[in-house]
């Protein structure tokens, strides 16, 4: 049960929180959509990874798990991938540069000035550009508040993986804050 009343405490993690308060919800909803589904020379998949790894490292797991789920449905992976991306995707065929990125959004997780000029350069060497940089930063950034906003006020998650299938695709190809 959340720490507060919420107008339907049926609707897990965030979604529950977003129907609380539906003036918060419509810009929150729409930076989602920009950072994961907007105009960017990264993928929509790549960029749900980011937002996944972040909301795994931040232990928040209704955010890992759906955006983890999105991540398989971009790139028709299988759920799988949500595993797979809490050990730091072993097994999942992603390019250098992402886990270049990776690497950065990881530092911005622990702390915004743990990012080094190393960290860029390392990222730049692997082909990334400012763009995805910046990119990345901002992903991580607002998935730390998403996560915070979810497990400060204590939304329930379901817990099966095969739970956050059709959200994950629901977000993927549809969008957020769209039915």
């Amino acid at each position: 049960m959340a720490h507060i009343a919420l107008k339907n405490e049926e609707l897990p993690g965030i979604v529950g929180l977003l129907n609380y308060r539906h003036e918060t919800a419509k810009p929150l909803l729409d930076l989602a959509e920009t950072l994961l589904r907007g105009p960017s020379s990264l993928t929509s998949g790549e960029r749900e990874i980011i937002a996944a790894s972040v909301s795994w490292w931040n232990q928040c797991h209704f955010c890992h798990t759906s955006h983890a789920a999105a991540a398989a449905a971009h790139l028709d992976s299988g759920l799988n991938l949500i595993n797979d991306i809490k050990a730091g995707l072993p097994n999942t065929e992603v390019s250098d540069k992402l886990r270049a990125l990776l690497n950065i959004a990881h530092q911005v997780q622990r702390a915004g000035k743990n990012v080094t000029d190393a960290d860029v350069a390392a990222a730049r060497e692997q082909g990334a550009t400012d763009s995805e940089i910046h990119d990345t930063v901002l992903i991580a950034a607002a998935f730390c508040m998403f996560n915070r906003y979810v497990d400060g006020l204590g939304t329930w998650s379901p817990q099966p993986n095969e739970a956050y299938k059709e959200m994950g695709e629901r977000m993927a190809f549809v969008g957020y804050g769209k039915s």
